[in-house]
């Protein structure tokens, strides 16, 4: 089948540098059927894959086909669907601008109106775009942090967040009928632009975008001079971040120069991942060089932030989960201490995120409630709570350096939380303190949490089949007790069911997905995911101890014990 696929592929006429690639990989089965087995998946959180030539790989063919699949599912809602439109947006990667336009193409071919963003701008800012020009959906062209090899494709419903199964499960059905990848029509740009079916957009949304961030400025008792490092890692992060920060009032914001340049080889960095130390390297310098109290770094779609604090000569990065608690302690405090701390407050978080956050929840009678990994379903709870008025939200993150704070975006935004995240510094710093003291603080309360994440990588078909049997290992042989430590409840969240120590079974009220989770009887937690978005199968770990030191002693055996 595959051979058969390429074979098709090598009689169109392909742009020169799939064509090349094609011709590089003629005596090689195993590359061609890597690149034709199957087609890029599209799930819930989009279509991600590696550039290049084949129905497994992103390019301007598999692009064409999931947006005639987004377009069919868009007229099949009617004419006014169409007319209401499609919001689009895209990082600074290899062929994001190019894919951004065959996507409004292959949409305007079916007479629906495309919104497509002038220059890269976040997928935070396509949310709120979304909602703002009240489009029927969004598309957002990026494939997050991944490597320079990587683009993607993802679908924001109405309500600016990331379509809903049905959706995604109408436009899979519809893709599936198209038989002929080559067929897929698409429009000429100048046609579209006429009939007003394609339309530029930029200042007046960057406007719009930047009057909603100032919202979230509730504190002016902060030290304004406070030094602060930026790096957008060549990402799309630059013109809102610099921008909220200045109209912020920081006064000393300074910005990694070289990185600052919009490049999809991430020229300065091998992997454009805030959560990575390694990405932090030349803001460590600058800020060496200029005493800065604190570093920040958005990757490429800038939806995540990575923060590091001076700590004597160097430079500490925090994880999600420690800033996820920073950030929730301040939100809290602040309202609390002005008095509008709503009473049925609600904190939103993912189930392999650090129950240090319920902890301080709890401090301030404020509910928290889990959710499957995904920003989609902390999304979905918002729009909930806006229909049934159970909760107020206050506050949702993830531990992979998702966080959100205001709804007029409906995905996580590192732009909102940079300008969060600079404010809470500032105001620490009045008291002399750094967001390292205040962690500490927070330890010293509630108890030490460590939290740690191994990510195992199965590339290609085998490695997919690999990671789909220790899955299934670790469900049909579940161990009894992990590091010595007894499983007190074992939760199979793609059976719906978490079994108990003595047998018995409960219900889990949340969608299915391929995620088991151990909770062992001293209060440590052990799950297992495969990512939806890259070929990784991701081992959480969490502990809870009196100390440092026995915390990191026990989530070393944990990790030593299962992986």
């Amino acid at each position: 089948m595959s051979l058969e696929v390429y074979k098709q592929w090598q009689q169109q006429d392909l742009p020169h540098y799939l064509a090349d690639e094609l011709a590089l990989i003629a005596q090689d089965s195993k590359a061609i059927e890597d690149r034709f087995y199957q087609y890029l998946s599209f799930g819930t959180g989009g279509m991600r894959g590696i550039l290049g030539a084949g129905t497994n790989r992103m390019n301007i063919y598999t692009i064409r086909r999931v947006a005639k699949g987004l377009a069919r599912y868009i007229a099949s809602n009617g004419e006014t669907a169409k007319k209401r439109g499609v919001a689009i947006a895209y990082d600074t990667r290899h062929f994001s601008y190019e894919f951004a336009v065959e996507t409004a193409r292959a949409l305007g071919a079916h007479g629906i109106t495309s919104y497509v963003y002038k220059e890269a701008r976040p997928t935070p800012q396509l949310s709120f775009t979304v909602r703002e020009l009240n489009a029927f959906a969004g598309v957002v062209i990026t494939a997050s942090h991944n490597p320079k090899q990587y683009n993607g494709f993802k679908v924001y419903g109405e309500d600016g967040a990331q379509l809903v199964p049905t959706g995604v499960n109408a436009i899979i059905e519809h893709m599936n009928q198209i038989e002929n990848l080559f067929s897929v029509e698409v429009c000429d740009v100048l046609e579209l632009e006429q009939k007003g079916l394609l339309k530029w957009i930029l200042e007046a949304y960057d406007e719009k975008f930047m009057s909603n961030l100032l919202k979230l400025k509730n504190n002016d008792a902060i030290d304004y001079n406070m030094k602060l490092v930026y790096t957008p890692l060549h990402g799309a992060g630059i013109v809102p971040v610099v921008e909220g920060l200045k109209q912020f009032g920081f006064n000393a914001v300074h910005v990694v120069a070289e990185q600052a340049v919009q490049d999809g080889a991430f020229p300065t960095v091998t992997y454009p991942n805030p959560e990575e130390a390694a990405a932090f390297s030349m803001a460590v310098e600058l800020g060496k060089q200029l005493s800065a109290d604190l570093l920040l770094a958005t990757d490429p779609d800038a939806d995540r932030l990575g923060v590091a604090v001076r700590n004597g000569d160097s430079y500490e990065l925090l994880t999600g989960n420690q800033l996820g608690a920073l950030l929730l302690n301040y939100i809290l405090k602040t309202k609390q201490a002005g008095g509008v701390l709503p009473i049925d407050g609600a904190m939103l978080k993912t189930i392999v995120t650090s129950e240090l956050g319920s902890a301080i929840a709890k401090h301030y009678d404020v509910e928290t409630i889990n959710t499957l990994t995904g920003f989609k379903y902390i999304a979905e709870k918002i729009a909930e709570f806006e229909a049934t008025k159970a909760h107020t939200f206050l506050f949702g993150y993830e531990e992979s350096y998702g966080y959100l704070i205001e709804t007029f975006a409906r995905d996580k935004d590192a732009v909102q939380v940079a300008l969060k995240v600079a404010e809470m510094a500032a105001y620490y710093a009045t008291q002399e303190k750094t967001l390292l003291d205040a962690l500490d603080a927070l330890y010293e309360k509630f108890g030490y949490y460590k939290e740690v994440l191994v990510s195992k990588t199965f590339e290609g078909k085998d490695g997919q089949e690999q990671m789909k049997a220790i899955l299934n290992s670790y469900r049909e042989n579940t161990p009894k007790a992990i590091a010595g430590i007894a499983v007190v409840r074992f939760e199979d969240y793609l059976r719906g069911i978490a079994t108990l120590q003595d047998g018995m079974t409960e219900a889990i009220l949340l969608p299915k997905e391929n995620v088991l989770k151990f909770v062992l009887e001293d209060n440590s937690w052990i799950a297992i995911r495969p990512s939806g978005t890259e070929p990784k199968c991701k081992f959480y770990f969490g502990v809870v101890r009196d100390s440092r030191e026995a915390a990191e002693e026990v989530v070393k055996n944990l990790v030593d014990n299962l992986v």
